[in-house]
């Protein structure tokens, strides 16, 4: 059996940050095995498993931010498995993350650490948010008082 190639890795994880780009579900699914883990850290549910529950969080999440596109920054590559760092642009016309988002802009870093299958399809995807900026761009941030708390 064929080791997969770096450039095979870029062809899927491009495809599936196009799919999210055009909030495309299937299309976001399609890049997936049909028991893929989707873990967001920090997430309230855990980590999903399956197409169906990694389905409703791309369901909401779609409703809650609208991609517009998703750039690459750095890769990092092991035999069966990729590193990626993201900058994702888009808007929040729903409640991202808790957060009324009004419409706004966003811009925000994602680490994305994707296990493949053999056949080049994502097997696990683990993100990691930068919760904080979106915060502090959708006006979020803890007041004086919350601050003072953890002081």
């Amino acid at each position: 059996m064929e080791q997969t190639t770096r450039e095979q890795f870029d062809r899927m994880i491009d495809r599936h940050f196009r799919f999210e780009a055009e909030d495309d579900v299937e299309g976001v699914l399609s890049t997936m095995v049909p028991d893929v883990e989707h873990d967001v850290v920090g997430s309230p549910t855990g980590p999903l498993h399956g197409r169906a529950q990694a389905r409703g969080f791309y369901d909401a999440l779609f409703a809650d931010l609208s991609g517009e596109k998703v750039t690459s920054l750095r890769r990092y590559y092991g035999p069966d498995f990729v590193v990626d760092e993201s900058l994702w642009e888009g808007t929040a016309p729903g409640t991202p993350f808790g957060i009324p988002g009004g419409g706004r802009r966003l811009a925000f870093r994602l680490l994305h650490v994707f296990d493949m299958d053999q056949s080049g399809l994502i097997r696990r995807e683990n993100v990691w948010i930068d919760l904080a900026s979106i915060m502090q761009q959708l006006g979020a941030t803890p007041t004086a008082a919350t601050a003072q708390e953890g002081a």
